[in-house]
């Protein structure tokens, strides 16, 4: 079972990424095309290289409690990062007829974030060593 502690601190991390992400998508989206949903990418290439990084740390320190860690992976990056959204956005890209777009939205999301996740736990495992 969950302490309040742990509770507390995904509920808040959570808050704080949605409203990140509400804020990036819409600052994304009004700034490039829409024909693919960039606004989702950017959340979730940032939120796979953030979460690659924190990983990585957390590997060579405990420098943070595990409610800090909970705030900051299950609860901040799992508010900011939008699979859910993701899987709509494609499904109506899908339905709509843009095959191409749908394609691509999933390669990217799906192969752009495990990039990004690796890169930013390579980055941080190479400036420990």
């Amino acid at each position: 079972m969950m302490s309040w502690q742990t509770i507390l601190a995904i509920g808040s991390g959570a808050f704080i990424g949605a409203v990140l992400r509400a804020y990036l998508n819409g600052v994304v989206n009004h700034h490039l095309p829409h024909s693919l949903p960039f606004g989702t990418l950017s959340v979730n290439l940032i939120g796979s290289f953030i979460i690659g990084t924190l990983f990585a740390y957390f590997s060579y320190t405990t420098l943070f409690s595990v409610h800090m860690k909970s705030f900051l992976t299950t609860g901040f990056l799992g508010g900011l990062t939008t699979y859910s959204t993701f899987a709509i956005e494609t499904f109506f890209l899908l339905s709509g007829g843009h095959l191409l777009m749908a394609a691509a939205n999933m390669a990217i999301n799906t192969f752009g974030t495990v990039l990004m996740a690796a890169t930013g736990y390579y980055l941080v495992r190479s400036y420990l060593n």
